[in-house]
């Protein structure tokens, strides 16, 4: 298994899905996954404010001036963390596995047209959810270009 993220056609829409393994239990990965102090760390413009329970709210905040809330709209601990982002579903499931666990991300959205940017950008934030849930102090890489041209070449996009 690859770090890099695979995008899909569903319904007509567009599916982003990444996949990490985990040598953590499940229990403790979702933990961090749902921790407001956590996700406000790896999860872009989240404030840190999360109604951890189903139709509870997430607070977002660009930084520019535009604040928007999320509504979970799936969780089942310790398996299942789900939401809506304005338009876009964000969906996190874990599966137990050998001595850890496996993680799957998707993002559902409309518009393809950044899907290079929005699949470059994860990879990111999902590396540092992986740094977070090893203990390790936060680096952010800076990879951007370079994931973007991966994933134009993965995904066959000329942007």
């Amino acid at each position: 298994m690859n770090d890099y993220g695979t995008l899909h056609e569903a319904n007509g829409r567009y599916v982003l899905k990444f996949e990490r393994l985990f040598s953590h239990n499940l229990e403790d990965v979702f933990l961090v996954i749902t921790d407001p102090n956590s996700f406000s760390q790896w999860y872009p413009f989240a404030t840190g404010e999360m109604d951890l329970r189903l139709g509870g709210k997430i607070a977002f905040d660009d930084g520019e001036g535009t604040t928007y809330t999320g509504i979970i709209t799936e969780l089942e601990q310790p398996y299942l963390f789900g939401f809506r982002e304005v338009d876009d579903l964000v969906n996190i499931s874990l599966q137990g596995e050998d001595k850890g666990c496996r993680m799957i991300f998707t993002h559902t959205f409309d518009d393809d047209s950044w899907a290079i940017h929005t699949a470059a950008g994860w990879h990111r934030c999902l590396d540092v959810l992986v740094q977070i849930v090893k203990g390790e102090p936060i680096k952010w890489h800076e990879n951007s270009s370079k994931l973007r041209q991966i994933y134009s070449q993965l995904f066959k996009i000329a942007r």
